[in-house]
């Protein structure tokens, strides 16, 4: 057993190293990127921050939290997410799931997914405290609007965009939240989420319980009810298929929209390079168009990043990213996702 004079030592040491990260914060206050010339094709990439990790600590089995710091930081609301720029140059997105008000920091947290694409393995393992990183946005495709009653689903890591709106919620409202898991150990916020929600919580833990009952939840649901889901596809399209008549669903995934029936191939005309290209059945745009253009710009591949995005000069899109607005998506696509409803699409490439 260690001696109390050792763990005082340890934890002042801790405590010291946490004040100089803070003073360095203060010191080199946060800045903005040089704008950055447009890309040859792609998304212009926004101005960027570079903030400061000062905590990366494990807050359930499989997660950890992130305290990113800086000074004046772009406010933000609940629901919304930032890009992660990985030192090794991937581009990762989480929600943020600390306090809006807060100008000085952002935080949220990542589950590692073992057998994912190397992001998750690399913010839980490489990422310490004291380096700078780079963070695009907020933005917020997941707003939380205003609404009668709410609902709230949760899968896991899903519970990150959800717990600021569950903070956020006027006094009064009328709420109740499912949160479900694989184990209560890998639920993060789990002993938070129940001092706010009390009795309006449900809590699944998929080795003592099995799957949630979605109908008991849904049960007596107000006309105008929102409900709120984030988490794995199974779960979201479970809610899709129970949600009650007079609700209105809004949805924020894991991974790209599926199609409801099989692919297929189509054409893709490259207007600037005067080729055209066959996209098969069973591949994307942007493998199509990278055999042609190895140098086209991309990053996560689900349709979360943007870095792929391009304008379309003419055919009809399949949008199955979550990131494009409705304006953006009347000219332009996401090609590591998106497909083609037509037989041709014709690119500003």
């Amino acid at each position: 057993m260690p001696k109390p004079l050792t763990v005082a030592l340890v934890a002042g040491a801790a405590l010291l190293t946490r004040r100089a990260l803070r003073r360095r914060v203060r010191s080199s206050p946060l800045w903005p990127l040089p704008a950055l010339d447009p890309p040859v094709s792609g998304r212009p990439r926004e101005r960027a921050l570079r903030l400061l990790l000062t905590a990366h600590e494990t807050i359930a089995d499989g997660v950890v939290q992130l305290r990113l710091e800086g000074s004046g930081l772009p406010r933000w609301e609940p629901g919304a997410h930032l890009d992660l720029v990985l030192p090794s140059g991937l581009v990762r997105q989480y929600s943020l799931c600390g306090d809006p008000e807060d100008t000085s920091s952002y935080t949220v947290a990542a589950r590692l997914v073992a057998d994912g694409r190397g992001g998750s393995r690399e913010v839980h393992e490489q990422l310490t405290e004291g380096m700078e990183l780079e963070v695009r946005g907020p933005r917020n495709r997941f707003p939380l609007v205003a609404a009668p009653a709410y609902v709230f689903v949760a899968g896991g890591i899903g519970i990150t965009p959800v717990l600021p709106m569950l903070r956020a919620l006027p006094e009064g409202t009328e709420w109740r939240l499912l949160y479900g898991g694989r184990t209560r150990a890998s639920m993060p916020f789990l002993e938070e989420v129940g001092k706010l929600a009390g009795d309006r919580l449900t809590v699944v833990a998929e080795d003592e319980d099995g799957r949630p009952d979605l109908a008991a939840l849904f049960a007596d649901t107000p006309e105008g009810t929102a409900v709120y889901c984030c988490g794995p596809e199974g779960l979201t399209a479970a809610v899709e298929e129970a949600l009650p008549a007079g609700a209105a669903l809004h949805l924020e995934r894991f991974a790209p929209r599926t199609a409801a029936g099989p692919d297929t191939a189509f054409e893709v005309e490259l207007r600037r390079s005067g080729r055209t290209l066959t996209v098969p059945a069973d591949s994307t745009v942007l493998a199509a168009v990278r055999r042609e253009l190895p140098d086209t710009a991309y990053s996560c591949e689900q349709g979360f990043c943007g870095t792929c995005q391009q304008r379309v000069l003419d055919g009809e899109i399949d949008h199955r990213d979550e990131l494009l607005t409705d304006a953006e998506r009347r000219d332009s696509m996401l090609i590591c996702v998106s497909r083609a409803r037509s037989d041709r699409l014709v690119l500003d490439m």
